[in-house]
């Protein structure tokens, strides 16, 4: 079924309320199981008042020109999303690809970036979902936001300046997420509550700089759930505000093995962390987790320190809530880091004072570090505080082209076996 501004679509849109439309077609799909797509015409700006509903073993699809653009002063209320399901129990079989979604953020300033206003695809209790090859930006809330699903594949995304994180998935399981170009305003880029089976790849992870410009690349958070499989590689994560990635687990006593076994491996991690008025910054910042395994990625310039075992305090999370402490219980944390390069760590901004280290450990009674065979260089402050190794090298890498973030080395380096790969 195609939908269309001019005239040539099954269904014809007139840039008013054309979810109207747009719903009539889905509603047709859905009622006429020989038909399985709703194409949108471009080039054409479909301008939306009310949500747009799709139904199981659907395909939403359009060309690179036709844009779903919210209306001006929209003024839903919290928890209304451009895009979602139109059975509010359960949907399967979706697939959203190759259109644009503007959020159009700077004409509905009467809502605040973060609180569940206008997020742009939500859906819960669904499997086999799918979202593609998109352009989303400019928006209040999230970019995709998952609750309670199962095989979520999120790639070739185009998601700059969301209000809020790029994607949200909530108790989910079997998400794969990759070759996205993300900027980040207001939280995250990728961000994960009590998810598992989850793998983050061959992502590029940024943030506009203004103060609202927000936290980390990635964020894995446990709380109530078991995460024990998360694997991060291959990534990009550059001037971020916040950390480059950021391991939290929190809230009551857990079994070790409901939070162990992150693999971040193979990744190039460059001026993360330039917040000037936090403490949370660098690029791996972990707490809460067991057996962490951090191999195999090269830190550049980054602010604080690359490797960081740290507790927040006072940290505002979304919605309208703060948490005086995300401290976890328990003790033997223990994070493995080896065969990474790290070199030229700054000091942080706000609080300077004890950083610039390469690896730095501010819980020692109850967390460790083991560090094997790490190529150390040119680190602001030095290499360890609270933390040491008798393996690790501290020479020059020798980059093919460091001044254009080319990190792979020359033949004659002597860490060669050792960074991004």
């Amino acid at each position: 079924m195609y939908v269309a501004g001019d005239g040539s679509g099954d269904f014809n849109c007139n840039g008013s309320n054309d979810q109207v439309e747009i719903n009539q077609a889905l509603k047709y799909v859905a009622e006429n199981p020989q038909f399985t797509t709703v194409h949108l015409k471009g080039p054409y700006t479909y301008v939306i008042s009310d949500s747009i509903f799709i139904g199981n073993n659907t395909t939403v699809e359009g060309d690179p020109t036709a844009v779903i653009k919210l209306i001006d002063k929209a003024s839903w209320p919290v928890d209304k999303p451009l895009i979602t399901q139109m059975d509010s129990n359960e949907i399967n079989g979706v697939t959203i690809k190759g259109f644009e979604i503007n959020g159009n953020h700077d004409n509905n300033r009467d809502k605040e970036n973060g609180y569940g206003f206008y997020n742009m695809i939500h859906f819960c209790n669904s499997t086999d979902i799918q979202v593609h090859d998109m352009y989303m930006h400019d928006g209040h809330g999230e970019g995709l936001k998952v609750e309670r699903s199962y095989n979520v594949q999120f790639y070739n995304n185009t998601i700059y300046k969301t209000g809020h994180n790029a994607l949200f998935a909530e108790g989910c399981q079997n998400l794969e997420v990759w070759n996205n170009n993300i900027t980040i305003r207001t939280d995250c880029g990728l961000r994960v509550l009590n998810s598992n089976h989850v793998k983050f790849h061959d992502n590029v992870i940024d943030s506009f700089h203004h103060w609202s410009a927000g936290g980390s690349g990635i964020l894995i958070e446990k709380t109530t759930g078991v995460v024990n499989d998360v694997e991060i590689y291959n990534n990009t994560i550059h001037d971020t505000y916040g950390p480059g990635i950021w391991l939290i687990g929190w809230l009551d006593s857990y079994p070790k093995e409901e939070a162990q076994n992150v693999h971040i491996f193979d990744n190039v991690f460059y001026n993360t962390g330039t917040n000037p008025n936090i403490d949370l910054v660098g690029s791996i910042i972990t707490s809460g987790f067991y057996d962490t395994l951090i191999e195999n990625n090269t830190f550049d310039g980054v602010y604080h320190a690359a490797i960081i075992h740290m507790l927040p305090t006072e940290i505002p999370i979304y919605p309208a809530e703060v948490r005086t402490s995300l401290s976890p219980t328990g003790t033997g944390h223990t994070t493995i880091v080896r065969n990474n390069i790290i070199v030229n760590t700054q000091k942080r901004k706000e609080d300077p004072e004890g950083t610039g280290y390469a690896v730095i450990n501010y819980l020692p009674e109850t967390y460790a570090f083991v560090l094997e065979n790490n190529c150390l260089y040119n680190n602001s402050a030095g290499n360890y505080q609270n933390c040491t190794s008798n393996t690790d090298i501290y020479v020059d890498p020798l980059f093919i082209n460091q001044s254009i973030h080319d990190y792979r080395l020359k033949p004659n380096s002597p860490c060669n076996g050792t960074g991004y790969t």
